[in-house]
């Protein structure tokens, strides 16, 4: 039956992956985050609740985050958090687009990618 399912798919259901997210909702965690930058690569994923394209490219990113890389995962709701977004914006000197994701080392950001460009970052070069 391996050979059907793998054609029509499993009646069993999936295990959903789960991320290491921390939540992103105060401006003053962003000190913390340029601070253990220096040590471990900080990754931000802004993403937008209300907006469709973005909820793909997280879905998608999700799917293909490795959950045993190095790397602190932060979320960031930003229209629940939008003072955040802004700051993080200014901070890391970034213009604001959504979905994003910034790459964090010593304090600066490394890389940044929007929509679909997201998931062609790799990662795994930023350990």
């Amino acid at each position: 039956m391996g050979f059907l399912n793998n054609i029509f798919g499993s009646s069993e259901p999936k295990e959903e992956k789960v991320l290491p997210w921390q939540p992103l909702t105060e401006v003053s965690q962003l000190k913390e985050i340029e601070e253990r930058s220096k040590t471990k690569t900080q990754v931000i994923f802004k993403h937008s609740t209300r907006c469709g394209i973005s909820s793909m490219v997280m879905n998608q990113f999700v799917s293909m985050y490795d959950v045993d890389a190095n790397l602190d995962l932060y979320y960031l709701d930003l229209l629940s958090y939008r003072d955040v977004s802004n700051e993080v914006g200014y901070k890391f000197q970034v213009m604001h687009q959504s979905p994003q994701v910034l790459i964090i080392k010593n304090g600066t950001a490394v890389a940044h990618a929007s929509h679909g460009a997201i998931n062609e970052l790799d990662l795994g070069t930023f350990e």
